[in-house]
């Protein structure tokens, strides 16, 4: 019975993308550990760590449009939720270094050592646990949206003064832990991780074994997705979207179906982050910085909203461009990436995936109309209204 009905709750796209990253979580880590370096179809290990960030920036992306495209929330913070994700493995990862930092300390990281810290802060205790660490990925970023969408929601407050807001918060946090005396390092931010799960971080195994995770948690993302927007709700958020004050004329609660797409996006963030850091090796306050913000829209677009698969599209396209450009023409990067959002906006409002339905997708045959008879022909002659040529229906006489 469960099984029908998420087959009935989900559209063939879905179940398609789902099939495809549960694929790439097997395939790709086997063609790294069981195909030898120089051989065809060998994936390198910096390979897959690139590709499990990338995909990491899908889950976020996903996210955004969950708020953007089915609700019509346009959200400049979605940084801020991927961020704290991040701080929160960041967390876990330094409490396992233990005495191999660079001072020995057992308890406490070394950049609390280096500023003349005597204890740990009481925030980051219970952060040796894995699985606690893990609950504040969810529960830090998730806890953060419901605050604030519960205020500004129950406020009415919408369009471009939402947007605004979110990037306010955003930036509020980045000057909250450029400080030293926050306890999460500062500019320099938390790196130097060890092990994950009592394993090495850099070891090939770990980095294969993230990459997968990261797929897994893509595959689930599109599954909830699209259970979301597939169901009543998703229809609601789409009414939303469209036309709020009628949705709400119509009795709905407009502020509660906001305020549940943005927690449950915040989440997505937050998973996305802390998926992110052991990959990639660090983080620090730079992933408060707004305009990391402004790009997940950009690849949101490019890719195109209000889809599943678009959003993924356009964060993978648009960070591997980032990664060739950076590399070649590093100084050309940020006018490229305005130039694309550019173009999206202008001749490409549906993005990747909608242009490629307008290329080859199938459309319907429309049905001729029958030929007028030799009397509507003169009457149209005369000026008459081809309305009046339909049939009229006699009512029929009550017994």
């Amino acid at each position: 019975m469960l099984t029908q009905a998420l087959f009935r709750a989900l559209d063939r796209k879905a179940i398609w993308v789902i099939s495809i990253f549960l694929a790439v979580a097997v395939l790709v880590p086997m063609a790294n550990l069981l195909i030898p370096p120089g051989q065809f179809g060998h994936v390198p290990t910096y390979l897959v760590s690139l590709m499990g960030k990338y995909l990491a920036y899908a889950i976020l992306a996903l996210a955004l449009d969950l708020v953007w495209g089915y609700c019509g929330i346009l959200s400049l913070g979605h940084g801020a939720f991927f961020a704290l994700g991040g701080y929160a493995m960041g967390m876990y990862l330094m409490r396992q270094i233990g005495t191999r930092g660079v001072y020995g300390n057992p308890v406490l990281p070394d950049f609390m050592v280096f500023l003349n810290w005597k204890e740990l802060p009481w925030y980051w205790l219970g952060f040796d646990n894995f699985w606690f660490a893990m609950a504040m990925v969810v529960l830090v970023p998730g806890l953060l949206a419901f605050i604030f969408g519960f205020f500004a929601f129950r406020s009415r407050v919408t369009g471009v003064y939402l947007s605004i807001m979110t990037q306010a918060m955003t930036f509020a946090l980045l000057l909250a832990f450029f400080r030293n005396d926050m306890g999460f390092g500062g500019n320099n931010g938390l790196t130097d991780f060890k092990d994950i799960l009592g394993v090495p971080v850099q070891a090939q195994t770990t980095r294969v074994a993230l990459f997968a995770a990261t797929a897994i948690a893509l595959a689930i993302s599109v599954l909830i997705c699209s259970l979301i927007v597939n169901s009543k709700l998703g229809k609601v958020m789409v009414a939303v979207r469209d036309a709020e004050s009628r949705t709400r004329f119509l009795g709905y609660r407009v502020e509660y179906v906001k305020l549940f797409a943005f927690t449950v996006s915040a989440i997505m963030a937050g998973i996305a982050g802390a998926l992110y850091v052991p990959q990639v090796g660090i983080i620090n306050p730079g992933e408060f910085e707004p305009g990391n913000s402004i790009e997940v829209v950009i690849w949101t677009a490019v890719g195109g909203r209000g889809t599943l698969i678009g959003p993924i599209i356009g964060a993978i396209v648009v960070n591997l461009g980032k990664s060739w450009f950076t590399t070649t023409l590093p100084e050309l990067w940020l006018f490229a990436l305005g130039a694309l959002f550019v173009v999206s906006t202008l001749f490409l409002p549906k993005g990747i995936v909608g242009l490629w339905a307008q290329i080859f997708g199938r459309r319907k045959p429309v049905a001729d109309p029958p030929p007028a008879t030799p009397e509507q022909s003169n009457d149209m002659e005369k000026g008459e209204d081809p309305a009046s040529f339909a049939p009229t229906i006699q009512p029929k006489p009550a017994e």
